[in-house]
């Protein structure tokens, strides 16, 4: 869900990043940061419960109902800090899920659009197959506004049980998981916005409009600074609560509208000239100035979710639990709730619908030929993760709130349908990876890590002698620039090793780069001439010019005979040398460029000169590889 692994930057294969390097991509730190919160979430709601239902409980809800209010001159905002907290500090929430979605939508796993297909439709069955359920058991009256409830993903408490109760190594799993929920997401918010919404007020709704167009006007001008955003975000936030829209549809499209992209090698070259500038030279305006280039590298949108992920992960949504998840279950409660059709239409909602709806959906999706499920992704691990899909948590306590918001008892049972929804889809979830392990052998739910065509010195391009100690492999793209720096760090290597090392070059030209397959098919037909390397070397050196009239020119500085060069150019079988290479990239599990492989085993994590000499070495010694 990409172009730039921290220590590790690539070209992606559409967009998409190896999710199972060791270098914190945005999208892996975002899974790791949800997933480490999830026990949080469980410890605060235990706390919440038991509360409600101590002998403090009075204080519990006189907390709740402690009136804060904030005023600036004659105007201010006066809330309780249950609404604070679910009209205030949860914008926060759903922002960083706009910008994470945003940001996949730009330079992520939603660019290759062929991959949305199956996660679509399953999204799609994940919602309206519960929410039939629920309105199956209530189909009329006030308890029918619930339906909205079944609806969401809470995607933290998700990622976190997936990781207690799922596969091992689950990695592409997670994956198509968290692009359903994108999704989810996008519809639950609409709803909250729009559907639980009370009454308008126009005048706000000018001002939010107005905010939104100023965002757009950034993203357009290219403003790489996040304090206008944020000003922004902020006026936005306080016109939607005063229009009577529910605030969170504010943090989702201020978060869809604040700029992704990946970075380029113009801003990259210019961060690390400044960053040499300030080690030659440490001062304060030099390091000032070396601050500004490396901000500029990274996109606001990054850097705003890397301020941000801790914060909601770690204390928002934590005390959102806190403040919705303490239900009082004596004198009766829980025994109305028990036999509530809003209970039960809640848990049949989430626990039946989101395993039904998204399991069905996306089988449904394969089998139309639509799309296909994520590689190393099994039917089993499918169904478990759509049972675990029943955690609604988050979201369905907030549109609780709203939908029987005066209506105190049918929000206790509700909120019992929730809590006892997650821990019954927990439970279906454990019990159907089990039986996909031990009865059908879906094991692990990643990318193959070994390589799946053995070099062949026959076939494959080789520096250095065939029967060296050691093997480099990369799979590269002529005109991916990350691929030229891997390169010369490539040529460290060697230099290092000398001949206890070789080094054999894979092709993997990307879609996002349009010259690049015509450029390797020009490396193998001066391969055709004996001329493969030197080629190599000059589609690197000039990787913005790679015209076909480019490429005869390197062919004339080289001395090959060009018209022959052109002949093989139109050669079938040299572009289905090129598929062999790709087809051996797909089926090792290779996403990006430049990857690499040391010996048979795909390398995770940074592919600097350091750390490449360092995974050999360790593979020399037959250590395992730390990355």
């Amino acid at each position: 869900m990409s172009g730039l692994d921290t220590g590790a930057t690539r070209c992606g294969a559409g967009g998409t990043d190896d999710f199972e390097r060791q270098a914190p991509s945005p999208l892996r730190a975002f899974i790791s940061t949800e997933a480490g919160s999830a026990g949080l979430l469980v410890a605060v709601s235990l706390l919440a419960l038991a509360w409600a239902n101590s002998p403090w409980s009075d204080s519990y809800v006189d907390l709740w109902h402690t009136v804060v209010s904030v005023s600036v001159g004659s105007g201010g905002i006066s809330l309780d800090l249950h609404h604070w907290i679910n009209d205030g500090v949860m914008v926060l929430f759903f922002f960083v899920i706009g910008l994470e979605v945003r940001r996949e939508l730009a330079v992520g796993e939603l660019t290759d659009r062929r991959r949305v297909v199956v996660p679509l439709v399953a999204g799609i069955g994940g919602m309206l197959v519960p929410a039939a359920l629920y309105l199956a058991l209530n189909p009329a009256g006030d308890a029918a506004r619930g339906w909205g409830i079944v609806i969401g993903t809470d995607t933290a408490f998700l990622l976190g049980v997936l990781a207690l109760v799922g596969p091992a190594v689950s990695t592409q799993l997670r994956i198509f998981l968290l692009t359903l929920t994108v999704i989810d997401d996008i519809v639950a918010v609409s709803v909250i916005g729009l559907v639980y919404s009370e009454s308008l007020a126009l005048r706000p709704l000018l001002v939010a409009a107005a905010c939104l167009v100023g965002l757009v006007v950034l993203d357009r001008v290219g403003q790489w600074r996040a304090w206008p955003y944020v000003v922004l975000v902020v006026v936005l936030w306080v016109a939607t609560l005063e229009s009577g829209l529910h605030a969170s549809i504010a943090g989702m499209v201020a978060g869809l509208l604040v700029p992704a992209e990946a970075p380029s090698r113009r801003l990259v070259e210019s961060a690390a000239v400044g960053f040499r500038a300030f080690r030659q030279s440490p001062m304060p305006d030099v390091q000032r100035a070396a601050r500004r280039t490396l901000n500029r590298a990274i996109s606001v949108n990054e850097r705003l979710q890397e301020v941000l992920h801790a914060p909601t992960s770690y204390v928002v949504v934590p005390l959102f639990a806190l403040a919705n998840a303490g239900v009082d279950l004596r004198d009766g409660v829980l025994g109305e709730a028990l036999t509530s059709a809003v209970t039960w239409g809640v848990v049949l909602g989430l626990v039946v619908g989101k395993l039904v709806g998204i399991g069905g959906g996306a089988l449904l999706a394969v089998r139309l030929g639509l799309g296909r499920l994520p590689q190393g992704v099994g039917t089993g691990h499918l169904m478990g993760g759509a049972a675990l899909s029943g955690i609604g948590f988050t979201v369905s306590l907030l549109i609780i709130g709203l939908a029987f918001a005066d209506d105190p008892a049918v929000q206790d049972q509700a909120t019992v349908g929730v809590l006892l929804a997650a821990v019954l889809a927990s439970v279906v979830g454990w019990l159907l990876f089990q039986v996909a392990a031990r009865m059908f052998g879906q094991h692990d739910a990643a990318l193959p890590t070994l390589l799946s065509e053995p070099v062949d010195p026959e076939v494959d391009h080789v520096r250095g002698p065939v029967d060296a100690e050691l093997t480099l492999v990369e799979y590269l793209d002529f005109e991916c620039p990350f691929c030229g720096r891997a390169t010369g760090m490539a040529r460290e290597v060697r230099a290092y090793f000398g001949d206890r090392l070789r080094y054999v070059a894979r092709h993997l030209p990307l879609a996002v780069h349009p010259h690049a397959e015509l450029a390797g098919v020009a490396a193998e037909a001066a391969d055709r001439q004996g001329r493969f390397w030197e080629m190599h070397d000059l589609l690197f050196q000039h990787q913005d010019e790679l015209e076909l009239a480019d490429l005869a020119g390197y062919a004339a500085d080289l001395g090959l005979d060009v018209e022959q060069f052109l002949r093989d150019l139109e050669d079938d079988r040299l572009a289905a040398r090129l598929q062999r290479d790709v087809a051996s990239a797909q089926a090792s599990g290779v996403r990006g460029t430049p990857t690499f492989f040391i010996g048979e085993r795909r390398h995770e994590g940074p592919h600097d000169a350091r750390t490449l000499i360092a995974a050999l070495e360790a593979s020399a010694a037959g250590r395992p590889v730390r990355t």
